[in-house]
């Protein structure tokens, strides 16, 4: 076979990448505000770090986005919003961050580490957003990035400054008089298609924007009301609510009192169920879905088939705000509203209660989405899960509250596995599994599911005395206790412990031993496939190839059976990697090509790079020496994201030294190291594109768009096929 040879993405033809980042597409028109990011630009150009500073609801984080939005170009890796309202532990600052970033680190190493290490060789523009109640955490996190990321920006939203040596502070104001009157009617308009400025209300207009000194968040709570209300009825009922509510702090600012009355008149102006239903929503940590609202906030006073219609009235005050996502239509509530809420919800000794059943749904929702990953659902339980994460991490810090609930946060904990190992949240998954076995609670079904997730996770970071320990424990009290789920998982994990530590006949042992165990409790689930992937993983390292494809056919017929892809994914590399050795090299690459996809879907970095490591070699064996170092190339930037590369295992790292080995004697030292130093500038979507495009030319499925963003413009080149056959 004889396939076109692609460039090397050296950068100096290549075409710019696109800028990549995050910022959300504006949902309404921004107004006014043109001084203020005039004055701003310069900043950002003199300093490394600045701090828009003002009072809750002078719309700072759309300020920030927008200031963030037109100056994006300057950095080629990328503006990242990172939204820390929702994270009310400062030990989870650090995965947010991870988070926002879109990394995937399946290390051992701190968040904090993964964080510098993507930022030490990067251009890019940080926006921190909502920062005020994790000042002190954040304010030391941004310190060290910015000494340690010498090309990295940080542009911060909150109500005061972080007091970070070099910080520069912008004091965003409320609007002038004439933004925030073209704010009002803006926003008039759109809930009030007929309102116009006229001689007889423009006066009545400016003096209520005056009356609200220009805030936006109260000038678009007062152009909610004209639904129902006109002009001078919003400002006759402002005026009330300003007599009523004088008697506040005096040492408070102006605006935070004209804030919080905004807030209040809104609120008096709803109806008694929409009051309690705000109340209510205050106890969700991020964005929530209907069915989570209806089940939750339901109950005296608002029966839950009334739910649906009271949203929606406060959806047309703007209350709470809708978001479309990939699991439907989710609703949030603003930062400064929620807290209101919550000083409502406190005040009808109803928090408690809620906040059980918020913990309680959300209990359900991770039993569901772990059911689910065992179905042709796979994808959507871990969109849905990443969505909630906000809110399972509060349903986790609920439990722990609570001696008596310690052991629902270990079954949260544990089961998220499948999203913490299938969805690249190592790191935040062995903080939440470490948390929750710190309090000591009975050897129950959830602290032994924990113990073994945590080995699971342990195993999969490199950290093989950590692994032992929790499984070691596992297994023994689990026996104690006649638990047979557990032992069977503990011994099953343990075999997963001696596979990548080059123990391959200890490794056949156990993950037998852990077959019997499930078939006879009747476990079969993703784990259970795994075990059968990680079987045939080790009898091919004993050089039984066509039993190690037996075994994996029959797990990619069971996948297929129940419509589960991320284990499949793990069977193909079993199966392309017998084909290689075979001398299969066609056969080799459609599924290992099928492999990586699956893997970079589910942003499984560790079924990524393993995926490269044997496309590269059919790479090399199909004579284009050139991809085969680049493809290796690219592999290297992703393990360090991943533990000790290809596990430091000599049987996973044979097929490496072979690739290597050839594609130097092809290219000679110097060629090969270039090469494989372009790889290592790829980006992993852009590795991936690369790889999957490769094997176009004999009928793998080939993505265009993805494809023409990964090649590079040049003369294509041809070779003939090279090198001895795999035996």
């Amino acid at each position: 076979m004889r396939r076109p040879q692609r460039p090397s993405p050296s950068p100096d033809d290549a075409e710019p990448a696109p800028v990549r980042g995050n910022l959300p597409a504006e949902l309404n028109t921004f107004v006014g505000r043109q001084g203020e990011l005039t004055e701003l630009e310069p900043l950002l150009r003199d300093s490394r770090l600045v701090t828009v500073a003002g009072v809750a609801g002078v719309g700072k984080t759309r300020f920030v986005t927008r200031a963030a939005a037109l100056v994006e170009k300057r950095y080629c890796d990328g503006v990242w919003l990172a939204e820390l309202s929702a994270v009310r532990d400062s030990e989870l600052l650090e995965h947010a961050l991870v988070d926002a970033l879109g990394l995937t680190d399946h290390t051992s190493r701190p968040p904090r580490d993964t964080l510098i290490a993507h930022c030490a060789e990067r251009r890019l523009l940080l926006v921190l957003d909502g920062f005020e109640h994790l000042t002190d955490a954040c304010a030391g996190l941004v310190r060290e990035l910015l000494r340690r990321a010498p090309n990295l920006q940080v542009l911060a939203a909150g109500r005061r400054p972080l007091r970070v040596d070099g910080e520069l502070t912008f004091p965003l104001l409320p609007m002038s008089d004439a933004d925030a009157l073209e704010l009002f009617t803006r926003r008039a308009t759109a809930v009030h298609p007929g309102f116009r400025l006229t001689d007889g209300n423009r006066d009545t207009a400016r003096e209520l924007c005056r009356r609200l000194d220009g805030i936006p968040l109260a000038l678009e709570l007062a152009a909610g009301r004209l639904r129902a209300l006109t002009t001078a009825q919003v400002l006759h009922r402002l005026d009330d609510r300003f007599l009523l509510l004088t008697g506040g702090s005096p040492s408070a600012l102006p605006r935070h009192q004209t804030l919080r009355t905004a807030i209040g008149w809104s609120h008096e102006l709803c109806a008694p169920e929409q009051r309690l239903l705000w109340a209510r929503l205050s106890v969700f940590a991020g964005p929530f879905d209907l069915e989570a609202v209806e089940y939750i906030c339901s109950g005296p006073g608002l029966p839950a088939d009334s739910v649906l219609d009271v949203l929606d009235e406060l959806l047309a005050q703007s209350v709470v705000l809708r978001e479309d996502s990939a699991t439907g239509s989710r609703y949030r509530l603003l930062d400064t509203v929620r807290e209101y809420g919550a000083e409502w919800l406190h005040a009808t000794g109803d928090a408690e209660r809620l906040r059980r059943r918020h913990r309680d749904w959300y209990l359900g929702l991770a039993t569901w989405c772990e059911l689910d990953w065992f179905s042709p659902r796979q994808a959507e339980a871990a969109a849905r899960v990443d969505g909630e994460l906000p809110n399972l991490r509060h349903a986790m810090e609920y439990s722990m509250g609570s001696p008596e609930e310690v052991h629902l946060a270990q079954y949260l904990a544990g089961t998220l596995w499948f999203y913490w190992v299938g969805c690249g949240r190592l790191a935040e998954g062995r903080h939440w599994l470490d948390h929750v076995l710190e309090v000591e609670t009975p050897y129950g079904h959830a602290r032994l599911k924990a113990l073994w997730v945590l080995g699971y996770v342990a195993v999969l970071q490199g950290d093989p005395a950590g692994a032992v320990s929790a499984l070691q424990e596992c297994r023994e009290e689990g026996e104690r206790f006649g638990d047979a789920t557990a032992v069977a998982y503990a011994v099953h994990r343990t075999g997963c412990l001696a596979i990548v530590t080059d123990a391959p006949v200890r490794a056949e042992e156990l993950l037998r031993e852990a077959l019997a165990r499930y078939r006879e409790i009747g476990e079969l689930n993703s784990n259970v496939l795994m075990a059968q992937v990680e079987l045939g993983m080790a009898v091919a390292f004993r050089g039984d190839l066509e039993g190690a494809a037996a075994i994996c056919d029959d797990v990619r017929e069971i996948c297929e059976d129940h419509g589960e892809r991320w284990a499949l994914a793990y069977a193909l590399y079993v199966l392309g990697y017998a084909d290689l050795r075979s001398g299969l090299n066609r056969r080799a690459r459609r599924k290992l090509s099928e492999a990586l996809s699956i893997a970079h879907t589910f942003h499984d970095l560790l079924g990524t790079a393993l995926s490269l490591e044997l496309l590269a070699l059919a790479t090399v064996d199909e004579g284009d020496a050139v991809e085969a170092a680049v493809l290796q190339g690219a592999a290297d930037r992703i393990w360090p994201s991943v533990g000790l590369s290809l596990f430091g295992s000599s049987h996973y790292g044979r097929p490496r030294a072979e690739c290597e080995e050839r594609a130097r004697r092809e290219l000679g030292d110097a060629r090969y190291d270039a090469e494989r130093r372009a790889g290592r500038r790829l980006e992993a979507r852009a590795a991936v594109a690369r790889a999957l495009g490769a094997g176009a030319d004999d009928g793998t499925p080939e993505e265009p768009s993805a494809v023409e963003e990964a090649r590079r413009p040049a003369a294509s080149r041809t070779t003939g096929r090279g090198g001895p056959e795999l035996g």
